[in-house]
């Protein structure tokens, strides 16, 4: 089905989904508002597709749906929960993607090859699967939300321009198969240099809430450590100087949390202990 696409005397094709064939010339796409699933492959190949527009009640993009699209230059998945393996496999030209506040799962694959993908932003994502951004050879930014909870190996393998992550401080946020014996989430990212952390306001807050204004000193260094370190650290071991990052704040926080609470219940008892004498002296 075609319509008058409005844009330089091209016709945009309205995808039904079902059993529609889609041209293999197809260079503008609308999908129908009916459409919530766009299935496994349904534009597969489709080399001269340049522009998708979407709707927000969109919910899941299956397998392959847009492999081997190389000529799309971007995609709004507002409503998308969903992106299964391979779905932008070697969209060699996207170079946005705009994701919306229900995704849970970016499967296998799905952006590995996108050559021209420069940043990520995620509101929401559950799971960033194997290789999910692998050789995405100009990506230089991602920034993931506070309720990410599994990081894949190498989901972003050989993005060799990344520069900066930001990420939350979750001590088993990085997933080694049963095989692994190391990280590999950032295997060939020569230039990752920078990580920030997201959702960080209440490591802060109990920073802050710390007794010792040593601990507070240690705490800070220890989070700024990974930005000093990082750039000096090989790329085959920069997940690994990450994740032990991560473990190592999250340990000494704790720590400290005890060591507060152990000395407050001490002064306490101290000051129970002098109300005491005071009373008896009085008698």
């Amino acid at each position: 089905m075609m319509a008058d696409g409005g844009g330089g005397g091209d016709d945009a094709f309205i995808y039904t989904g079902g059993e529609q064939v889609v041209p293999n010339d197809v260079t503008h796409v609308i999908i129908d508002r009916s459409v919530n699933i766009i299935p496994a492959r349904a534009f597969y190949g489709r080399k001269q597709l340049v522009s998708v527009e979407t709707h927000d009640d969109l919910e899941r993009i299956e397998r392959h749906a847009f492999d081997g699209c190389h000529s799309l230059k971007g995609i709004k998945l507002i409503g998308v929960k969903v992106i299964e393996r391979m779905a932008f496999h070697i969209c060699t030209d996207l170079l946005d993607v705009e994701f919306g506040d229900k995704l849970d799962t970016i499967q296998e694959g799905a952006f590995d090859g996108c050559l021209s993908l420069k940043s990520i932003v995620m509101t929401s994502i559950r799971a960033i699967e194997s290789k999910a951004f692998s050789d995405c050879l100009q990506l230089t930014d991602v920034e993931l939300p506070k309720g990410v909870e599994r990081i894949e190996q190498f989901a972003f393998y050989y993005c060799p321009s990344l520069r900066r992550i930001a990420i939350p401080l979750k001590a088993d946020l990085f997933q080694l198969g049963s095989m692994d014996h190391r990280f590999t989430i950032f295997d060939a990212c020569d230039d990752l240099t920078t990580v920030d952390l997201v959702g960080d306001e209440w490591i802060h807050k109990t920073i802050s809430s710390l007794l010792l204004e040593r601990w507070r000193n240690v705490m800070n260094q220890k989070i700024d450590y990974i930005n000093q370190t990082l750039p000096n650290t090989i790329p085959s071991e920069k997940a690994d100087e990450i994740q032990y990052w991560i473990r190592s704040v999250i340990d000494k926080l704790e720590h400290y949390k005890v060591e507060h609470n152990r000395l407050l219940k001490e002064d306490m008892t101290q000051l129970e202990l002098a109300l005491w004498k005071a009373k008896l002296d009085e008698k």
